[in-house]
């Protein structure tokens, strides 16, 4: 069945898509915690140069891979590296779909939450670790709101490219904007506010020059920006052809650093001002992103004045958040199979069925969801290489002259583009590796096991799977996922 191809109905709307995949709950839970722990400002600083440097020519790339085939991911790299590499395009898909099936249950929870602080459970008094441990010990609640997630992502998907994600995205994008700036006024209001900005934006040089700081900046950047997960290569298929886009990928990625920044701002002051003791202070924001946003935030929502609204507003920015992100990882699944020949709606039925179905067990399972987020998570790097690879066996030249300097774009892209991305895949070695020994030297007696949460040995079994299953089924997946003249453009 041929699929007439759907756009976005403007630029405008493509880049509020985009800049809406690129925000999720990274910017909110993972950043503050991050910039405290690795010198604020100097962490600030590198988390600028690192969305630049990698990021950026990264999401360019993206966006060329997917204005030149108009195909889900698994056609698109077929096209582009050789039929006899369709593989990495499903690797590339697969990963965000893995991925999908956790977050959407992450998704759920912060839904949940926006209904403990309607029901006004956040008082002074509450127990937060009594109502987080109840809530994620209880499967029939996780997998509710597991399900609530996967069907309002379904609903928004099943409207379309423009009258789904486009006008989503148009109203939630102000609306989280909004929200985050009135916590981050009322934050900064708060006596004690002083030391949780002084612990974003000061400047300690020994930071700057500790190579950590630059390890997690970067790695903030290739996870916070969405880089070469195929995201952006899916939305670039919706953009009209002469919208020439390339050079807007700046604005994506500060635009997700900004977002960042404020979430920064109404987080780190409201810890460091209502906290009973600098240890709690430092507790919270070693305690994970589960902890700091389920027990140590919602705690001291209920020392706050005005705490009902502040953590409402704080639980509703983490769900639309979740929710923009999980729309483009389920579109990355849909678009592969409008590629394949189905109609639209019912690859979003079926995609975001699968979704809910194969979340399930980490809805029921902390420790699987834990196991899932460190397997594919790191996997994200290697999508990127490969979408680095991409370019390179394609043409860096060729694509920055022919694609990213099209006719109609304001913005030229230079050379530096070029020497970007044949450094990214050294970027990428290094973070991995990086990666790797913190996972053996934290569980030094078993990083082998395949057993354990967060081994090395659980993700190279885990990945060894469906590396071979997939290359043993390239010929198959080039003759299902990227037949000819399967979409209408």
């Amino acid at each position: 069945m041929q699929n007439k191809q759907q756009f976005f109905s403007n630029k405008l709307g493509f880049l509020f898509a985009a800049i809406a995949m690129a925000v999720g709950t990274g910017n909110i839970w993972r950043f503050p915690r991050m910039a405290a722990a690795n010198g604020g400002g100097a962490f600030l600083i590198v988390l600028i140069i690192g969305v630049v440097v990698f990021s950026v020519p990264l999401l360019m790339s993206e966006m060329a891979i997917g204005r030149h085939t108009r195909k889900g991911s698994v056609g698109a790299v077929g096209d582009f590296m050789g039929k006899q590499f369709s593989w990495i395009g499903a690797w590339m898909g697969f990963v965000c779909i893995a991925i999908m099936f956790y977050y959407s249950v992450v998704a759920g929870w912060t839904i949940k939450y926006i209904l403990l602080s309607l029901q006004g459970a956040f008082s002074q008094g509450s127990n937060t670790t009594d109502i987080w441990e109840t809530f994620s010990a209880n499967p029939r609640q996780t997998i509710l709101f597991h399900l609530i997630a996967m069907a309002m992502t379904f609903g928004i998907l099943f409207q379309g490219v423009s009258k789904g994600i486009e006008r989503f995205s148009k109203i939630i994008l102000p609306l989280l904007a909004v929200l985050l700036v009135i916590g981050a006024i009322r934050a900064l209001t708060l006596p004690g506010a002083s030391l949780g900005v002084k612990y974003l934006f000061n400047v300690d040089m020994e930071y700057l020059l500790n190579p950590r700081t630059w390890l997690e900046g970067f790695t903030q950047a290739a996870w916070s920006t969405g880089a070469g997960w195929a995201l952006l290569m899916t939305y670039a298929i919706y953009t009209k052809p002469k919208d020439a886009i390339g050079g807007s990928m700046f604005g994506v990625v500060f635009a997700d650093v900004a977002v960042a920044v404020i979430a920064g701002l109404a987080i780190l002051p409201t810890i460091f001002a209502l906290a009973p003791s600098l240890d709690y202070a430092h507790t919270a924001l070693e305690s994970g992103n589960v902890g700091l946003t389920f027990i140590y935030m919602s705690e001291l929502f209920t020392t706050m004045p005005g705490g009902f609204y502040m953590s409402l507003f704080f639980f509703l920015c983490l769900a639309f958040a979740a929710i923009s992100s999980l729309i483009s990882m389920v579109e990355v699944g849909v678009a592969n199979l409008v590629t394949a020949g189905w109609e639209r709606r019912r690859a979003v039925l079926f995609t975001c069925a699968v979704g809910f179905l194969c979340g399930i067990p980490s809805a029921y399972s902390l420790k699987f969801l834990d196991n899932q987020d460190f397997v594919w998570g790191v996997a994200l790097l290697v999508s990127g290489m490969f979408t680095a690879v991409a370019i390179m066996k394609f043409g860096v030249e060729k694509i920055r002259v022919e694609h990213l300097n099209e006719a109609g774009a304001k913005m030229k892209t230079g050379r530096w583009y070029n020497v970007l991305i044949y450094i990214n895949p050294f970027i990428i070695i290094t973070l991995f590796a990086w990666l790797i020994y913190q996972s053996i030297v934290s569980d030094i007696d078993n990083w082998w096991n395949p057993f354990r949460v967060a081994s090395t040995g659980s993700m190279v079994v885990q990945w060894m799977i469906v590396i071979v299953v997939l290359i043993a089924a390239n010929r198959w997946l080039t003759s299902y996922f990227n037949p000819d003249n399967t979409i209408d453009i």
